[in-house]
């Protein structure tokens, strides 16, 4: 049962279903840049930074960011790996799929442990937890791919957001469900 506010829970699910919006844009964006270097090379840069904003606005909405510590964390690592992304573009493919498996690993963890801490007061975290514990493993499959032979793409990182969009969509599903139901009640 949420003990969150009516605003919080109907704030939670706008941040779920606009993360995951911006992830299927970005997935059609990445897969009609596949080949076009510069624009892939934007389209890097622009996820984590994504992911530092959309931290850092979840986070002020929820009592800001002392009051939630993962989440500031994870706006540090987002935003120091924008710029790690800026310097891996410019040298190799591989370099970039590692850089994005260590920020998978790292802001998985972080996830996975806001939602562990919001698993009393917001539902559908479940699916947040999932999906961080996933990222992690991810983030270690992306950077062994980093050392194999074959060379990376933009192409490479499509399934990770995929599957990060599906789990922001199920949990506003998840959570727009269960204020139906409260509401029916």
């Amino acid at each position: 049962m949420s003990v969150q506010s009516p605003v919080q829970s109907s704030w939670l699910r706008s941040y779920y279903f606009v993360r995951a919006l911006f992830s299927i844009a970005w997935i059609g964006a990445a897969v009609l840049a596949h080949g076009q270097i510069a624009v892939a090379s934007l389209l890097l840069v622009i996820y984590p930074a994504w992911d530092a904003i959309a931290n850092l606005a979840d986070a002020r909405a929820n009592g800001g960011l002392a009051a939630n510590r993962s989440q500031m964390l994870n706006v540090i690592a987002s935003s120091i790996m924008t710029i790690v992304v800026i310097f891996a573009v410019m040298k190799s493919s591989y370099a970039v799929l590692a850089v994005f498996g260590l920020w998978a690993i790292l802001s998985g963890l972080l996830q996975l442990y806001t939602g562990v801490r919001r698993w009393r007061i917001a539902g559908a975290q479940w699916v947040m937890i999932l999906s961080g514990a996933q990222s992690t493993l991810a983030g270690g499959f992306m950077i062994s791919r980093s050392v194999a032979d074959v060379v990376p793409t933009i192409l490479d990182i499509v399934p990770y957001v995929g599957f990060g969009a599906f789990y922001f969509l199920l949990s506003g599903l998840w959570l727009t469900a269960a204020a139906w139901r409260q509401a029916k009640a």
